[in-house]
């Protein structure tokens, strides 16, 4: 076999070797026949970057650990000051005052001691709170009124609240009734009135023991220091106003300061 047949056989190989990237028969480095190119090679592929996995979503709030509240150390009784002035400035001053926690604006008495009648009621109204004086507003004009009825005065009188300020909602929970229980018949013995006109339902309650209704047209005597103090409770002027109704039942207690004059 020779001739030109076997030229074109050689060059037809010698084509095909240059096809395949063969151009020389012998390299300056040995050439891995058998290496997977780079591109097939799993091994030898970069590796991703790491993907974050997403946050999972918060709990609802219902279902969040709480941690338990640290309860404060008790404190003890709050001690009240035995003299009328020292007393007095502690209700305006002391962070101490049963009942002063509700709002910084503390509504302060008015008048002097052994008054010839003490109104008291259990916590400023929301007005009297804004005024900053007891029984204000329409409120506090049916009160005058209703001491006119029985020859009174404001003026004539020692108007108190026993706190100083007003619970959220105008109810206080039974922790904060015990320490307005304390304050309630300490303030009673400082005051000494002649007597004692109870105005509300929650200063009756404290008081007296009694619910509205069953101290109206009565005759309360209230023990305080070993003596009777004389007693009336009406409602509120501002329940009055709200309930004209009322007024008939207040007026039927009011009168009972009127006998033996």
């Amino acid at each position: 076999m020779g001739g030109r047949n076997s030229t074109l056989l050689a060059e037809s190989y010698h084509d095909w070797w240059s096809l395949a990237g063969v151009d020389s028969l012998v390299g300056e480095a040995p050439t891995g026949w058998l290496d997977a190119p780079v591109a097939n090679d799993v091994a030898a592929r970069p590796k991703p970057s790491p993907v974050a996995e997403p946050e999972a979503p918060p709990l609802p709030a219902a279902l969040q650990r709480r941690e338990a509240p640290i309860e404060a150390a008790s404190k003890g009784p709050v001690a009240l000051p035995d003299g009328w002035d020292a007393f007095q400035t502690w209700l305006a001053e002391s962070p101490d005052v049963p009942g002063s926690q509700w709002d910084a604006r503390r509504v302060l008495p008015q008048g002097q001691a052994e008054a010839p009648l003490m109104l008291l009621t259990a916590w400023p109204e929301i007005d009297d709170q804004r005024d900053a004086a007891l029984f204000s507003g329409p409120a506090g004009q049916l009160l005058d009124a209703m001491l006119r009825a029985i020859g009174m005065a404001r003026a004539d009188c020692y108007l108190a609240s026993l706190a100083v300020t007003r619970p959220p909602g105008g109810r206080c929970d039974e922790k904060d009734k015990g320490e307005l229980d304390r304050l309630l018949w300490h303030h009673l013995g400082l005051a000494k009135p002649q007597r004692l006109l109870l105005i509300g339902s929650d200063i009756v309650q404290m008081a007296a023991g009694l619910s509205l209704p069953d101290a109206r047209g009565r005759l309360l005597d209230l023990n305080q220091d070993g003596g009777k103090m004389e007693a009336v409770a009406v409602a509120h002027p501002a329940m009055l106003l709200a309930r004209p109704a009322q007024k008939a039942a207040a007026w039927d207690s009011l009168k009972l300061f009127n006998r033996g004059r």
